[in-house]
């Protein structure tokens, strides 16, 4: 199991946390509180070297919602996603136009995939 923080992963995490974009917004707003299937939810958590958008550790899930750099830098998320995998998370990827132009097919993946996570 990998080391979760660092002194400047959290210090970036808080910055990510007062900067969050609208779709982070709209996602968060449906995960904060347990709301969605009494999950616990983190978000901008820091994840070895990494931060990530949102994680679920008791459900092992990790939700990213990526903005255009993302498509610059398909290399580096490759890198990342595994480390992530190898420690034995799932990672749901969405755009963020996909979350805002169709928040509910968004939200209706990460049930489903919630209850993927408790059928295991």
């Amino acid at each position: 199991m990998p080391k979760y923080k660092n002194a400047l992963t959290v210090r970036r995490s808080r910055l990510l946390r007062k900067n969050s974009t609208d779709a982070e917004r709209i996602i968060w707003s449906h995960l904060r509180n347990k709301r969605m299937m009494g999950v616990k939810f983190r978000r901008e958590q820091p994840f070895g070297r990494y931060i990530v958008d949102f994680i679920s550790f008791s459900n092992k899930l990790v939700i990213e919602i990526d903005g255009g750099q993302h498509a610059r830098q398909k290399e580096k998320d490759k890198v990342r996603d595994r480390f992530i995998r190898q420690a034995g998370f799932r990672i749901l990827r969405f755009w963020n136009n996909e979350v805002l132009q169709n928040r509910e097919a968004v939200l209706e993946v990460i049930r489903r995939a919630l209850l993927e996570s408790t059928e295991e």
